[in-house]
């Protein structure tokens, strides 16, 4: 395990006590039902698909873009604090973070037309939160039982009380998101500094983990 992981870690058990295997099913709830300001997943998808003509990869491209958007807006308010509202800030900003990307991974599936209320769907959509490295990474290990795209389209019917993968992605979710606050951290201690990183590392990786899940979703 690599030192930012290891940070990430450790970070994320004082910053994220609460993100269990329950509280990644939680979010990917709320990110497809919708919550706050966020609207359901089928209707943000649906009004992306109406402006884009019917044409489905033109609105991925388009959710994947304004969820980027979205995530740097939100990655500069909670990081422009400063290292005195880290406690404070950090957690909410990993939490938002991850709604965030539920929706749009959960949007993504859905104009590929995978069915939602389908357990094994909901599990590839929070598989697809981890990134391509973390995904090899873990089905080598076998933590993971494979792909976001084999998770979806498994012939075997997954066991209502079955947590893999969200155990899985909870453990990686934390040292991932988190981890990646390291040199945010750093900048923090900069006035002003904190809140243009923050949003260019949600950013980056909202847009990284769209093009995966548009990639692996595919028919």
């Amino acid at each position: 395990m690599g030192i930012r992981q290891t940070v990430g870690r450790k970070l994320g058990q004082k910053a994220a006590p609460g993100m269990t295997a329950g509280w990644v099913r939680a979010a990917l709830d709320k990110a497809i039902d919708g919550v706050g300001p966020i609207r359901p997943v089928r209707e943000a998808a649906a009004d992306q698909l109406e402006k884009a003509d019917g044409d489905a990869e033109a609105a991925i491209a388009a959710m994947i873009s304004t969820h980027a958007k979205l995530a740097g807006a939100q990655g500069f308010l909670s990081n422009v604090g400063g290292v005195a509202t880290l406690a404070l800030t950090l957690p909410a900003n990993v939490s938002a973070l991850a709604v965030l990307q539920c929706h749009l991974v959960a949007g993504i599936a859905h104009l590929r037309g995978h069915d939602l209320h389908d357990p094994r769907v909901r599990d590839a959509v929070m598989a697809c939160l981890l990134g391509e490295d973390s995904v090899k990474h873990l089905v080598k290990k076998r933590t993971l039982p494979g792909t976001p795209r084999q998770i979806a389209t498994s012939s075997a019917p997954r066991p209502a009380s079955d947590n893999t993968v969200a155990k899985a992605v909870a453990g990686e979710l934390v040292a991932k998101l988190t981890g990646g606050r390291a040199t945010t951290m750093v900048a923090r201690r900069v006035p002003l500094l904190g809140g243009p990183v923050g949003a260019l590392n949600d950013t980056r990786a909202t847009r990284t983990i769209g093009t995966y899940a548009a990639r692996e979703l595919a028919g």
